[in-house]
C-alpha cells in the first residue's frame, strides 16, 4: 500500500484547529490500552457524560468505558447462559452500548478520519465530511465531524429506524436518505458518484472500502476480545469462533488478529436469511438493521473466512421482543434465567441478536461444549430501536406469554445448522472474486488491486500501519498546542 502524501499546509491548519477547539487526538495504542492515556485527560473526563459532544469523548471510543467512575475499567461483555442459548459453548459478546453515540461504530469512523487528518488528506476547515452508511457508521462520523466544527453529509436508506434520523438532524448533520432499507447498499454508493461528480467541497469516508476501518477493529476490537477470554477462561478453555456479521466487514476483521493467537479459531460470517449473498450469491431486503450486503466489501479479507450462517430476520424480530417485553421477561425467568441477566438482555441491539444466533449456529455445527467459547459483538443496544418495539406491537398485538413460550423454543432453542456453510479455499476463492462486479465494475478499482487484496502479505502490511498512523498522530497533538 502506497503510502500517503503528506500536506503540510492543510496539516497545519488541521491542527490550528483542533488547538482552538482543544481537540486531542487519541493513538490506536490509546484506544487499545486506554491505560496509556494521559492522567490529566482522565481527569477531565470525569466532568464529561459518555454522549456529549465534547473531544475528551473521542478518548471514550474504547470497550473499556466504566459508567461508575466515568473512566475505564476492564471491558464490557455480556455471557449469555446457557438457560438462554441452549448449548454447552459459552457464548459471550463485547458490548458497543457504553462508546460514545451508544454503538461501536464510532471506532471505525475514528479508523477512517484520524489517518486523513494527521496527513492533510482531509481539511475539515473548508471540507465537509460524507459518512455512507446504513446506520451507526454514519453516526460514529457525525459525531467526529461535530467536534471538529465540520458538517457531516450522513447518507443512510430511508427505511432506518427513526432514531437514526432524529440523532443525526439533532447534531446538526445533513441527512441524505436514499431509496430502500438495510441491503440497498448500491443505492448509498450512487449518492456518493453524485457527491463526489457535484460537490468539490466534500470527502467520502467511505467505509466499505476504508482500511482505517478494518484497521481499528484488528487492532482495538480484537485485543478486547483476547482479555474477556484471559480474564473468564478455565483450565481447558479454548477460544473456539469469533462471529460476526459482515456488514461493511470493519468488525469481522477482529478475527484476522484473534486467528494469529488462536489458530485453530474459526471466524464466521454472518448474514440475513432473505439476503445470503455470501452463502448463495443471494439478494433481497431483511430487517437486520447495521449489517449491510448485496455486495462483498473491498476491506473483508475473505480468505480468512471458514464458514457462513444466514440469519432469519424473523427470529430477531421476535427475540428482540422476548428479551424486552414484560411477558418475554417473565418467561425467561421461568426458563431459569437470572434476573441481572435479564435485566442486560437490552444491551443486545436487533444485529446484536443475530449475532447470538449465528454464535448458537457455530457452536451447533462444529458440535462444541462447555471447553468451547465463541465470541461476538453486541454492537449497540435496543436503546436505539424502541420504535421497531412500538411498530411490531402495533403490527402485531401486545407480546404474550404463548409468544415468549414460542420464540423461545423456535427462534432460540431451536436455531439448527441450517443455511450455513463451510467454506473450502476456492468457496473462499469466489467470494473474493464477487468483489470485481461491485468494486472494478462499478466503483474504480483495479483488477491488480483486487489480486492483491487475496495475498496474506497485503492484510499484514495493510495492519502494520497503525504503527506509522500513531506516529504520525502524536506529531500532529504536538502541532495543536495543548
Amino acid at each position: 500500500m502506497a503510502k500517503p502524501k503528506m500536506n503540510q499546509e492543510v496539516i497545519k491548519r488541521t491542527a490550528e484547529l483542533c488547538g482552538k477547539r482543544k481537540i486531542t487526538i487519541p493513538t490506536f495504542a490509546q484506544m487499545k490500552d486506554p491505560s496509556l492515556v494521559p492522567a490529566k485527560i482522565q481527569r477531565e473526563m470525569r466532568k464529561v457524560g459518555l454522549w456529549d459532544v465534547n473531544p475528551l469523548n473521542l478518548f471514550r471510543i474504547n470497550w473499556h468505558n466504566d459508567l461508575k467512575t466515568g473512566l475505564y475499567g476492564g471491558v464490557n461483555y455480556l455471557e449469555l447462559p446457557e438457560a438462554i442459548t441452549g448449548i454447552k459453548a459459552r457464548v459471550i459478546g463485547i458490548v458497543g452500548k457504553y462508546f460514545p453515540t451508544g454503538a461501536h461504530k464510532v471506532g471505525a469512523a475514528f479508523g477512517c478520519l484520524a489517518p486523513r487528518l494527521v496527513t492533510g488528506e482531509f481539511d475539515p476547515a473548508r471540507q465537509k465530511a460524507v459518512w455512507p452508511s446504513t446506520g451507526n457508521y454514519c453516526r460514529g462520523g457525525a459525531f467526529d465531524s461535530a467536534l471538529l466544527g465540520t458538517t457531516a453529509v450522513a447518507i443512510l436508506p430511508e427505511g432506518m429506524s427513526k432514531e437514526r434520523f432524529t440523532w443525526l438532524k439533532s447534531i446538526g448533520a445533513e441527512v441524505i436518505a436514499t431509496p430502500g432499507t438495510e441491503s440497498n447498499v448500491k443505492e448509498i454508493y450512487d449518492k456518493c458518484w453524485e457527491i463526489k461528480k457535484t460537490r468539490k467541497d466534500c470527502v467520502v469516508f467511505n467505509q466499505f472500502e476504508e482500511f482505517g476501518n478494518p484497521t481499528w477493529h484488528y487492532h482495538v476490537t480484537a485485543s478486547a476480545i483476547e482479555e474477556v477470554f484471559n480474564t473468564v477462561k478455565k483450565p481447558g478453555s479454548r477460544l473456539s469462533a469469533f462471529t460476526s456479521a459482515t456488514g461493511s466487514a470493519g468488525t469481522i476483521a477482529a478475527g484476522d488478529y484473534l486467528k494469529k493467537k488462536f489458530p485453530g479459531m474459526k471466524i464466521a460470517a454472518s448474514e440475513a436469511l432473505q439476503c445470503p449473498t455470501i452463502l448463495m450469491n443471494g439478494f433481497g431486503e431483511h430487517r437486520i438493521e447495521g449489517i449491510g450486503d448485496k455486495h462483498i466489501p473491498w476491506v473483508h479479507n475473505v480468505r480468512n473466512t471458514d464458514v457462513v450462517t444466514a440469519i432469519d430476520d424473523e427470529s430477531c424480530m421476535r427475540i428482540v421482543r422476548l428479551f424486552n417485553e414484560p411477558a418475554g421477561r417473565k418467561v425467561l425467568a421461568e426458563y431459569g434465567v437470572k434476573k441481572e441477566i435479564i435485566d442486560q438482555l437490552g444491551l443486545l441491539g436487533i444485529s446484536g441478536v443475530s449475532n447470538m444466533l449465528s454464535a448458537i449456529k457455530t457452536a451447533k455445527y462444529y458440535e462444541m461444549d462447555s471447553n468451547d467459547v465463541v465470541f461476538t459483538v453486541f454492537t449497540d443496544s435496543m436503546e436505539l430501536y424502541g420504535s421497531r418495539l412500538e411498530e411490531l406491537n402495533k403490527e402485531r398485538g401486545a407480546y404474550t406469554r404463548e409468544n415468549a413460550l414460542v420464540d423461545m423454543e423456535r427462534r432460540i432453542k431451536g436455531e439448527t445448522t441450517d443455511h450455513m456453510r463451510e467454506l473450502n479455499y476456492y468457496d473462499r476463492k469466489a467470494v473474493h472474486n464477487l468483489k470485481y462486479f461491485t468494486w472494478v465494475e462499478q466503483q474504480g478499482r483495479t483488477s491488480e488491486e483486487l489480486r492483491k487484496l487475496w495475498d496474506p502479505e497485503f492484510w499484514d502490511e495493510t495492519f502494520a500501519r497503525v504503527t506509522e498512523w500513531d506516529k504520525l498522530i502524536t506529531e500532529f497533538n504536538k502541532q495543536t498546542g495543548l
